[in-house]
């Protein structure tokens, strides 16, 4: 009996038999392999991609400061990338349904090549709000390669999604220690402050072009009609659906309020350029290194388990960052906010694999990276705002309401299983 045809006779859910088909499609398309070439190469995508993103939050804040026409607009190109993010999630679903994965994922490399560039030239011409759209056209990148860890359940057994996923997300080991030294290194290579860094990234994006050039995603799945799969409201409507759109959207906005206002933060503080690159290296680094191991702890003590204890090692983060502002503290803090950040946001993308069937999941998945972008773009304008103007120590506080929030969510979903349990 072969391994698309066990998984489909032990079928449960009206979802998973309406995924049969694409699981066999899988494992005759990459064979028996649960861990194959093809996810490695996806892995390697997301590191550059991440690569991107540490080098924006280290540079653009700053960058954005010495060109502002007031203070408080300083990390504008920070929210325009998330922004931009935003608005491309409905753009980027369309173009995943009609073109597939593979083209459009080269798309939003050709868009992070373009937009970089005009990124440099904003620098080099100290053009403030130029820089800033040029971010907000970067956001169609962010959009579209953050479906690189969806794409990863694709790219293997249904059996193994959970460590694909994870697998996938761990490659952003890459962008933690590339992204923050790609920084440094280039921040003086022209005679205008990172715009060196900015001409690196479209290198970046070059070469992220050649490897996915070798990845080979499965066929989508045949649409029977246009209107196949449930209406989006209905699938918005499942309470694990609702879980994983605000686990994942909260910590991904708590870690990017904390993240993008730390460069700032320590300039305030006199610390050199060189411990803010190193306190993000190691913040990237706890980000991504969990990811060789999170899916193995999802399977083993339960989604749920996991990502609370994502929302506590927020909870501590917070706690080390209101202890003081010397350079151990910085790090501390943003070491323990990037585990949990891992915790929580591969757990809500493991839980919301669950709420919809492969010809739903452009819909679904569009509307899990709109959430996200949306938060993302209030805590990267929150960010300045309340650093510049209130301190890094209100921010941190403030930080403490979407944690609470987020443990609320958890526990609500989790009273439902057991109640469900029960009956």
């Amino acid at each position: 009996m072969s391994v698309g045809s066990v998984i489909c006779s032990s079928a449960a859910s009206g979802l998973r038999v309406r995924a049969c088909n694409a699981v066999k499609m899988q494992v005759s398309f990459y064979g028996s392999t649960p861990m194959n070439r093809h996810l490695w190469l996806l892995a390697i995508c997301q590191g550059l991609f991440l690569t991107n993103n540490v080098t924006f939050i280290a540079i653009n804040g700053l960058v954005g400061l010495s060109l502002a026409p007031l203070g408080w607009m300083a990390t504008l190109p920070v929210m325009g990338y998330v922004v931009g993010g935003a608005l491309s999630t409905g753009l980027v679903a369309r173009t995943q349904h009609r073109f597939g994965r593979k083209v459009s994922f080269q798309m939003g490399l050709l868009v992070a090549l373009a937009s970089s560039l005009l990124c440099a030239y904003a620098a080099v011409s100290r053009n403030f709000w130029l820089l800033c759209s040029a971010t907000v056209v970067a956001g169609y990148y962010n959009a579209n390669a953050n479906l690189y860890r969806f794409a990863a359940a694709e790219l293997t057994t249904l059996a193994w999604r959970e460590e694909a996923v994870s697998l996938v997300m761990a490659g952003g080991l890459i962008g933690a220690v590339l992204g923050p030294n790609l920084a440094a290194q280039t921040r003086t290579l022209t005679s205008v402050p990172f715009a060196g860094a900015y001409l690196a990234l479209a290198g970046v994006a070059l070469l992220a072009m050649l490897v996915l050039a070798f990845i080979n995603f499965p066929p989508p799945p045949v649409k029977k009609s246009t209107g196949s799969g449930r209406p989006l409201g209905e699938i918005m409507r499942q309470p694990v659906f609702i879980v994983a759109a605000a686990a994942g959207a909260l910590s991904f906005g708590v870690m990017n309020l904390l993240m993008a206002a730390t460069p700032l933060a320590m300039q305030q503080c006199s610390l050199p350029f060189s411990d803010v690159a190193l306190v993000l290296e190691w913040h990237v680094i706890g980000m991504f290194a969990p990811g060789f191991f999170t899916g193995h702890l999802i399977k083993r003590f339960g989604t749920l388990t996991i990502m609370g204890v994502g929302v506590a090692l927020n909870a501590l983060c917070i706690l080390v960052a209101l202890s003081g502002v010397d350079l151990q503290q910085f790090l501390i803090a943003l070491f323990l906010l990037g585990v949990g950040w891992n915790f929580l946001f591969t757990g809500s993308t493991t839980l919301s694999l669950q709420t919809y069937s492969p010809e739903e999941k452009d819909r679904a998945q569009g509307a899990l990276n709109f959430f996200v972008f949306a938060t993302l773009a209030v805590s990267s304008l929150a960010s300045g705002v309340l650093v510049t103007t209130r301190g890094w120590q209100l921010l941190n506080v403030g930080s403490l309401l979407p944690v609470a929030c987020t443990a609320a969510a958890l526990v609500w979903l989790w009273l439902r299983q057991v109640r469900a349990r029960v009956a």
